[in-house]
């Protein structure tokens, strides 16, 4: 199965699908879980396969970790989508999982964005992991305690991922330069323009540096510098999304700086929330 970060020859694919890891080693990040002894590390280290959630912000790994889960136990891996798939669409997944049980395999059912499922259509599932029919993984980016069934949730393990750190981001960068564009030399500015730029999404961070390789052979540019990157990415928007996960914890992060008296911290959070999009007679309020 190929599959966030292996050099391979996958024609037009995006770079970061290009670059997904194929094992579990070479995934960024997630220390406090893929660590030694450290809970997902020993669920692969297990040989027992059990559901789970994962729960992090938008490229951080959800995916990729589901893909290596059935990579490491060699499962059959059926994914869907919640926001493109229906009813129709679980109970074909659930007769393909039949089929493949039939073999002899044990299968895991992915579900990303599981969070835009509705309770029946999440209920849909609880009789096949019941009887063991499929191994569900369900990926979201909102807290599952509201928004995943009870029923599913007292069935899976919960794993919670964090946007991905400094460390992890200049990583990912140094891979994807080398696999898309080696003979281009980015000062230093512009390699932390666009780590921070990626805002802790590695999926972020390959597409930037797919703007500005083609920007700069646009340009006849071998040498990108902060000012180049800073005129050819296209937008530089940071996470926030007016109302999920992502608003409420910045806008605790700043009701914390305020009360706790520390006006640098409250001018970050205040300019990070504007920045992202926030209405600014709310964050004024």
């Amino acid at each position: 199965m190929a599959d966030l970060f292996d050099v391979a020859d996958f024609g037009s694919a995006p770079l970061a699908e290009r670059l997904r890891p194929t094992c579990v080693d070479e995934v960024a990040g997630q220390r406090h879980l893929l660590g030694p002894g450290k809970p997902l590390r020993l669920a692969f280290e297990s040989r027992k396969l059990h559901s789970m959630i994962l729960w992090g912000p938008p490229g951080v790994g959800k995916t990729t970790l589901a893909r290596l889960m059935a990579k490491a136990f060699d499962a059959g891996f059926i994914a869907l989508s919640a926001v493109f798939s229906g009813v129709k669409d679980i109970r074909e997944a659930i007769e393909r999982a039949r089929a493949m049980k039939a073999m002899g395999r044990q299968v895991i059912l992915f579900v990303d964005e599981v969070h835009r499922f509705n309770k029946a259509q999440q209920d849909a599932f609880l009789p096949y992991v019941e009887e063991g029919l499929i191994t569900f993984i369900g990926a979201t980016t909102e807290n599952p305690s509201f928004e995943v069934n009870s029923a599913l949730l007292s069935r899976a393990a919960v794993y919670v991922l964090e946007p991905l750190d400094a460390a992890a981001m200049h990583e990912l960068f140094e891979r994807g330069h080398a696999a898309a564009c080696p003979q281009l030399r980015f000062d230093e500015t512009a390699r932390e323009r666009l780590t921070g730029f990626a805002d802790g999404d590695a999926r972020r961070l390959m597409n930037l540096i797919e703007q500005v390789h083609i920007a700069a052979a646009g340009s006849g540019v071998d040498v990108v510098t902060g000012e180049f990157v800073d005129n050819a990415v296209a937008s530089k928007l940071r996470r926030f999304d007016k109302g999920g996960e992502a608003f409420y914890d910045q806008i605790s992060a700043l009701h914390k700086a305020v009360r706790g008296s520390h006006p640098d911290a409250a001018l970050y959070w205040m300019c990070r929330m504007l920045d992202g999009g926030a209405d600014a007679m709310y964050v004024g309020r």
